[in-house]
């Protein structure tokens, strides 16, 4: 590959910024200045679908109505643990309005479809909730009537849905057979080849970062402070706006899905491997979609069972599920119990950090606390043994940054007690053993905005109600998806379009691209059209671990790049001149030294020799290449968030008051957008830090809290007041230079509240949530 230097802005403006030189592919655009020098990309710029939001007009998967479309309903196993001898469909399929029935042979996706051989052609049950059977008729009172006329003849077994209960010998086995679990396409999955002994799987003790490091033992030995806790984190399901679901249209020639999804590409290859397709008969869209928190990748066993509907029937069927299903069967952030013990210096430097934590998945995997432990310090000796444990529960799925929220918990707590015993303030101590010149510039601006030299000692306000602040970090990986590939269009009728298969859950995809099109070409961003969430475009990133930004914005780039070159070359020929003579600027091409021709963009594009340029362009390996593989980039991503909290020591409520977040995102293309993004994770993080919580009746195995008016969830009142900052930070490696914010906005959020509680009352509250009983509990007043 042919490449040239390039000089590329480096640092964090008013901090260190300064230029880099980077080997970069000749066919890459030129480097962009900072953000205060570029007319639309580093602008809060309105989002383009807003007013079809706000009117109704977007049509989400839910919305799409086809010729004779049926409606879907699924039986879900009303036990935890059971052997199928027998399913009668007869009723249901006689019943009036119903046009086809179908048993699951088989589960797709968590653990659940692994390790045991069943005693008969069905599933075995392993969690109240688990599909067996849908029904698709004519309107969805009539599916829903219809599905309880399927009768089901079961064997029960014993089951546990407690985790520690579930870490015992005699305790019901889920799996006989040791399992695993494939990934998505946001994640390569846990880790394989674990042992199972009963229902503990693991330990893992590794992660893309690296595995133990030094000798831990003689870390401890060497500190002269060492804190050492239990913590406990909860299990939080999604609570997405939409919830899953599809609309499957089974044609002879293309399997058309209609999803709610945060990857096309993802649910296109899982439909093609159920079904045996190639994949280019099938075809996925998702145009608008209400949220999905890491939830929503691949198929689903709905959409299988959907197809299997539309098959048999002839006709399209749409199948979502309802609330209560919601909570069931489709994904939950897991819980833990984690020891962690860590070791430091009389001076404060970390010697040793050993973590040990137990979580449950459900029937599923991946109940880590993630990598905070391992990578937001620097610390020589480092261990840590991570072990999932199957309970008769629904399959925990990827959660805003899994495991690290747990983790940072955790973590956090853990460094502010050691500050204590320093006699150290906690932000002042960060400072000495966080070497991320990042988060060095987020404290300074938290500290400045938030006033935390105002900070008093623990448990000094007078009366009942005590106020208190505390702080925390987060840090999370720069993950890049190569697959990621861009398509602009440059027609003869003026119209300027970017397509890509990526699709926006939310967070303003749309918006980024049409904003890095116009930077490019020079062109309004209301004039650039966006069209993705279709796999008949090439394909885009999944929506997952704070990845698109920084996986198609360079590839958009690239491609207005390009075409806007050989829009140039066109107009070069006609004149008779070096292409590159000329360049477009202000929206007209012209010579570089502003003599000659001049030629606005729209005439040039009328112009043209056919009807259109059309290029694309794929995501290139990072300049300077990656720090791990071919998918994680240099440097973090991180943030510092700070809270305030009032604790009724009479009633042990909290109230979170005020949050201040300060995070980084490399170069950020829109901040009004980003604060949207930092607010979300924050009150996420405050909801699960005090309400969240699912509830499991150890007697009967289901979960008794399964709808929103029985889950404990933040609404409006209960939101504090957030303020959002964005430090900016170049890194060259990219064309854009962009990354995503979602993962980090919700990952130290817990982690803060908890320490300002702790400040406020000078009791440390080691369970999430923070609920009134534990607060009193703590403070010796029940």
């Amino acid at each position: 590959m042919k490449t040239r230097k390039e000089q590329f802005p480096f640092g964090i403006p008013g901090v260190d910024l300064k230029t880099i030189e980077r080997e970069v592919p000749v066919t890459e655009p030129p480097a962009w200045p900072i953000n205060d020098k570029l007319t639309h990309v580093g602008k809060s710029v309105k989002r383009i679908d807003a007013i079809l939001k706000v009117t109704g007009e977007a049509k989400y998967a839910s919305d799409i109505s086809l010729p004779g479309l049926l409606q879907g309903s699924i039986l879900h196993s009303p036990l935890p643990a059971a052997v199928i001898k027998k399913i009668d469909t007869n009723k249901a399929e006689n019943y009036p309005g119903v046009y086809g029935v179908h048993v699951m042979q088989d589960l797709h996706g968590g653990s659940a479809s692994g390790g045991d051989a069943g005693e008969t052609r069905y599933p075995e049950i392993k969690f109240a909730g688990q599909p067996i059977a849908a029904v698709a008729a004519i309107d969805q009172q009539t599916a829903d009537k219809a599905v309880k006329l399927i009768r089901v003849t079961y064997q029960e077994k014993p089951f546990v849905v407690n985790l520690e209960r579930a870490m015992q010998p005699d305790a019901p086995t889920v799996f006989k057979k040791p399992v695993d679990q494939e990934g998505t396409d946001a994640s390569e999955g846990p880790a394989k080849g674990l042992k199972l002994e009963g229902n503990v799987r693991g330990p893992s003790t590794k992660s893309f970062l690296g595995g133990p490091r030094g000798d831990i033992e003689k870390g401890f030995a060497e500190a002269n402070i060492i804190v050492e806790g239990e913590f406990r984190t909860q299990v939080q399901t999604h609570s997405t706006l939409e919830t899953h679901g599809c609309v499957v249209d089974w044609k002879p020639d293309l399997l058309t899905i209609y999803a709610s999804t945060q990857s096309t590409k993802s649910v296109k290859k899982e439909f093609a491997t159920i079904f045996d397709l190639p994949e280019s008969k099938v075809r996925v869209l998702c145009k608008f979609m209400g949220g999905g928190f890491g939830a929503k990748y691949g198929a689903g066993n709905f959409g299988a069972l959907a197809a299997h509907l539309s098959k048999k029937t002839g006709r399209p069927v749409k199948l979502f599920l309802d609330r209560k299903a919601e909570h069931l069967c489709v994904g939950n952030r897991p819980n833990s119990i984690q020891t962690l013990k860590i070791g430091a210096t009389k001076e404060g430097k970390l010697t040793a950090i050993k973590q040990e934590s137990h979580g449950t998945a459900g029937v599923g995997l991946g109940a880590g606390v993630g990598r905070v432990a391992q990578a937001l310090y620097p610390c020589p000796n480092f261990l840590t043994e991570q072990y999932d444990v199957f309970t008769n529960a629904g399959p925990g799925a990827a959660w805003r940054a899994p495991g690290n929220a747990q983790g940072a918990f955790a973590v956090e707590q853990v460094i502010d007690e050691i500050a204590e015993k320093l006699n150290m303030d906690p932000l002042a101590y960060r400072d000495i053993i966080d070497d991320s010149k990042v988060r060095k510039a987020e404290r300074t601006l938290a500290s400045e905005k938030f006033k935390w030299n105002e900070r008093k000692p623990k448990n000094s306000s007078e009366g009942v109600v005590k106020k208190g602040v505390g702080v925390a970090q987060s840090t999370w990986p720069r993950i890049i998806d190569l697959d990621s590939t861009a398509e602009v269009r440059l027609l003869k009728d003026g119209t300027v379009e970017i397509r890509s298969g990526v699709q926006d859950i939310g967070t303003g995809t749309r918006t980024i691209l049409a904003q890095v099109v116009a930077e490019e070409i020079g062109i309004a961003p209301e004039k650039v059209g966006v069209h993705i969430g279709d796999t008949y475009f090439p394909n885009g990133p999944a929506s997952g671990g704070s990845r698109v930004s920084g996986s198609i914005t360079p590839a958009a780039r690239n491609a207005a790049f390009k075409a806007k070159k050989e829009l140039i070359s066109q107009v070069a020929d006609r004149w008779k001149v070096d292409a590159d003579t000329l360049e477009m600027k202000n929206g007209t091409i012209q010579a570089k030294d502003g003599s000659g021709e001049k030629i606005t963009f729209e005439k040039a594009l009328k112009k043209m020799r056919t009807a259109q340029i059309s290029v694309t362009a794929s995501r290139a390996d990072d300049y300077g290449g990656f720090k791990v593989g071919k998918s994680i980039s240099h440097s973090d991503l991180g943030s510092v968030q700070m809270a305030e909290v009032s604790v009724n020591t009479e009633t042990g409520v909290v109230k979170v008051a005020r949050v201040v977040a300060v995070h980084s995102c490399g170069r950020p293309i829109n901040p009004l957008q980003i604060q949207s993004q930092v607010n979300g994770g924050v009150i996420q993080g405050v909801s699960y830090a005090l309400y969240e919580n699912r509830e499991m009746d150890e007697a009967t195995g289901k979960m008794i809290n399964a709808n929103l008016d029985q889950y404990k969830i933040a609404f409006a009142m209960e939101v504090p007041e957030i303020e959002v900052y964005n430090i900016e930070e170049y890194s060259a490696r990219s064309s854009t230079d962009a990354y995503g914010i979602a993962e980090p906005a919700n990952i130290a959020t817990a982690a803060a509240i908890a320490n300002a509680v702790y400040n406020a009352t000078g009791v440390r509250i080691r369970e999430l949530p923070i609920t009134p009983d534990r607060v009193l509990n703590a403070l010796n007043k029940v």
